[in-house]
């Protein structure tokens, strides 16, 4: 497939990698000349995988499942990750920068196959390449829902510049506590960032999540919460602040919660959620009015565990 985004374009689109300030770390390292900051991604299409997968949201796969698209590192860097395999700095893996006719290619390939929903997994530290991969999609004809997955910490500004680009903005909403967030995941503002992005994704899309005649999710809002065992807390004040923004925004209550290697030893972390833990959760989602959404089975845990070490690293 030839390429059709001109060469000018693309520049334009990487350059702010050259003092890197798309995410809220700020660390302003050229990118395009190797410098690595918190994240650790450079300018490249660095991509663990890119994959069909019928594991999200039901209105958002629909019955053909999503081409999911997954960005190396992270910009947090919570000791629980369940992607650990492909966003933990410290653990050596094999270098998968593709070109970006590769990139296109594969996702055409599963678009093709059916696939119309194509979602871009922690992709805050890469939001240039996302727009580039999207241009270049809807250059080559590729008009796909484009879902935008993240772990919540981005800034208002760079979700308002992809307001043209975006159907559908599916963000985790991690912690209502930063001394939480700064305990887990090695951020000190998380709260306060997240809530601004969050707010603007609300902003461009409202609460109303549109939905076309075959069942797939066309444009709107969905906010993730992961419910942490030990943590029950967190997650009762994270439902209060998303109710202070609009409790007709669709949430995605996740009770699929695994323990990796890194955390066997934790005091919490060790274990799975358990059946009291979520219930008083899930309790106060319906105590507080919210109406739309998905509340996942507890013994979810045993259904989402990626293996990014296989070609297929979600057997559904």
């Amino acid at each position: 497939m030839k390429l059709l985004l001109p060469e000018s374009r693309l520049n334009y689109l990487l350059a702010p990698l050259a003092n890197c300030k798309i995410c809220p770390r700020n660390c302003g390292v050229d990118r395009l000349n190797g410098e690595i900051g918190f994240c650790g991604g450079g300018s490249d299409f660095d991509i663990s995988s890119i994959c069909l997968h019928s594991g999200e949201e039901p209105a958002i796969i629909g019955d053909k499942g999503i081409c999911n698209v997954f960005f190396s590192h992270c910009n947090l860097s919570c000791v629980y990750c369940q992607n650990y395999q492909i966003s933990d700095k410290h653990i050596e893996k094999p270098v998968n920068r593709l070109q970006l006719d590769e990139v296109i290619n594969s996702i055409a390939k599963l678009i093709d196959s059916g696939c119309k929903t194509v979602g871009f997994v922690s992709p805050s530290h890469f939001i240039p390449q996302v727009k580039v991969i999207i241009e270049e999609l809807k250059l080559q004809g590729y008009n796909s829902i484009f879902v935008y997955n993240t772990n919540g910490h981005d800034k208002g500004e760079e979700i308002r510049l992809l307001e043209n680009y975006i159907n559908i903005y599916l963000p985790d909403y991690k912690y209502s506590d930063d001394n939480l967030a700064r305990k887990l995941s090695k951020v000190t503002d998380y709260k306060q960032t997240a809530l601004l992005a969050i707010k603007e994704m609300y902003r461009q899309k409202g609460s109303t999540l549109i939905v076309n005649e075959n069942g797939y999710a066309e444009n709107g809002l969905i906010i993730r919460h992961l419910v942490l065992p030990g943590y029950v807390a967190n997650s009762l004040a994270v439902l209060n602040d998303i109710a202070d923004i609009s409790t007709s925004i669709a949430v995605s209550l996740m009770a699929q919660y695994f323990p990796t290697p890194a955390v066997k030893n934790h005091e919490s972390l060790n274990r799975t959620l358990s059946r009291e833990e979520y219930d008083t959760v899930k309790n106060e989602l319906e105590n507080l009015g919210f109406y739309k959404g998905w509340v996942q089975e507890l013994e979810s845990n045993e259904n989402y565990r990626p293996d990014f070490e296989s070609d297929k690293p979600f057997v559904d």
